[in-house]
């Protein structure tokens, strides 16, 4: 087997080779990929059933589903992505055509996390391909069934000079990030990501950082409970809460607390049944370790709803947190489970003291029937991006980016921005001969005010 060093040598000479820019190759990778992930639909589901009980119906709406659509996305649009674009020029380099070239970076390094094992591994890969760059990936150690499939399937579809999947845990992200890459690609956890960014560091290599943060969820009193509470309920404990973009927390408005909070157990209820541990539609949290971080941070808490807690069987049930202190443990960092603390505000000020208290969010979401409230809200705060009148909506429209800001991470990809994420844009002026104006060449005597008519008028 070959080592790190020796796989991203031969990545490096197979990326000279300039094979990787044509893009009929791009697209001939892609459509086998797409053809062994078709092929292996069963056996992602059956993975991530295994690694954390994932439902299939989820497995399918929030990665398998998403994966698909964007390869065949790609697939549709990657020889109009990868043109040159034509761009208007200007009248201070007449005469001359301009262009914007999208050229690969070369060898990305993709570093993906365990809350969607398999759409945050394949989506960034997937891009990274189309844009015509070598790869590395390094799946989660800690779904290893369905890090173990991706590995056989980027196996099967790709040559280790196109593609590689490498398997393993601190050490081996460790070494991989004592390389020199073009670009980085991490998803994970902010102090995670600091790690990447200070590797990253030493050879000056660009990143893209999906991490996140508390993202809070705003309610006030103009809004239908029912629906609200229904919305919450899927958003929230889709994938036991252990989603970068869930709601974080929740600011209601205080005339409303009580109501909410009935509103929420009983769709709760309605959704996973009296005991969630034998639902079926809930998934485990990803391992015992995780279960025992969030059940510290419970410790201290008012808990109004649920709470029951079984770490051999990595189950927490769907919990409500009354009123919690902006400092006690719960709210110190970002919670990652089916655990949400709720808080009251009467005043904007009392919102702005809530989530300036914390680092900039992924995400933010708003439900009110208020325009005037809603694009206030907007405006203030900054977040990665968000919803309004429901949650994690926004990831799944193709055409709008997904990324942090802050703490919450740099850069952003999906769909085509995905596609520019790992290519560079590589500005060409193209001259013409036909003309050649003197005016900038020496000696400069009696030009400067020519000159600054030309800025004036045709900058």
């Amino acid at each position: 087997m070959n080592t790190i060093p020796e796989i991203l040598l031969k990545q490096k000479e197979f990326f000279k080779s300039q094979k990787t820019k044509e893009v009929p190759y791009r697209l001939s990778l892609l459509k086998t990929l797409k053809q062994e992930i078709l092929s292996n639909e069963q056996a992602i589901y059956d993975a991530l059933k295994k690694d954390f009980k994932k439902p299939e119906f989820e497995t399918y709406i929030s990665e398998f589903g998403l994966v698909i659509s964007e390869l065949n996305l790609v697939i549709k649009h990657l020889k109009k992505w990868a043109a040159p674009k034509r761009i208007k020029s200007s009248m201070l380099t007449f005469p001359s055509r301009d262009y914007i070239y999208k050229q690969p970076y070369g060898n990305i390094l993709i570093i993906a996390p365990w809350n969607y094992p398999f759409l945050l591994a394949m989506e960034p890969l997937i891009m990274a391909i189309a844009a015509g760059n070598t790869v590395v990936l390094k799946p989660s150690e800690l779904t290893k069934h369905t890090s173990q499939l991706i590995t056989d399937i980027v196996q099967k579809t790709f040559p280790e000079t196109i593609a590689k999947s490498i398997q393993g845990g601190v050490e081996t992200a460790t070494a991989l990030l004592a390389q020199k890459w073009d670009y980085i690609f991490f998803t994970g956890s902010v102090s995670v990501g600091k790690i990447v960014a200070r590797a990253a560091a030493n050879y000056l290599t660009p990143v893209t950082l999906e991490l996140g943060g508390k993202s809070p969820c705003i309610i006030d009193d103009t809004v239908n409970l029912k629906l609200v509470a229904r919305r919450i309920s899927w958003g929230k404990f889709l994938n036991a809460g252990q989603t970068c973009i869930s709601a974080d927390y929740i600011i209601v408005k205080s005339n409303i607390k009580d109501a909410f909070i009935e509103a929420l157990k009983t769709e709760i209820i309605k959704r996973y049944g009296d005991n969630p541990k034998e639902s079926p539609d809930l998934p485990r949290i990803i391992n015992k370790r995780n279960v025992s971080r969030i059940a510290d941070m419970l410790e201290g808490s008012q808990i109004i709803y649920g709470g029951h807690i079984d770490i051999e069987d990595c189950y927490i049930s769907p919990t409500l947190i009354d009123s919690p202190d902006l400092d006690s443990k719960i709210m110190s960092d970002e919670i990652f489970g089916p655990v949400l603390p709720i808080l009251t505000y009467d005043t904007e000020q009392d919102i702005e003291n809530i989530i300036w208290h914390y680092d900039k969010p992924l995400a933010l979401y708003v439900f009110s029937n208020d325009k005037t409230f809603i694009e206030q809200t907007i405006k203030k705060y900054s977040f990665g991006g968000g919803v309004i009148n429901d949650l994690l909506i926004h990831f799944g429209n193709h055409r709008l980016p997904f990324g942090g800001i802050g703490a919450s991470g740099m850069g952003a990809y999906h769909g085509k921005t995905g596609f520019d994420t790992f290519s560079h844009h590589k500005a060409i002026s193209k001259r013409g001969n036909w003309s050649d104006p003197g005016v900038r060449y020496a000696p400069y005597k009696g030009k400067l005010g020519l000159l600054k008519k030309m800025f004036k008028y045709f900058s």
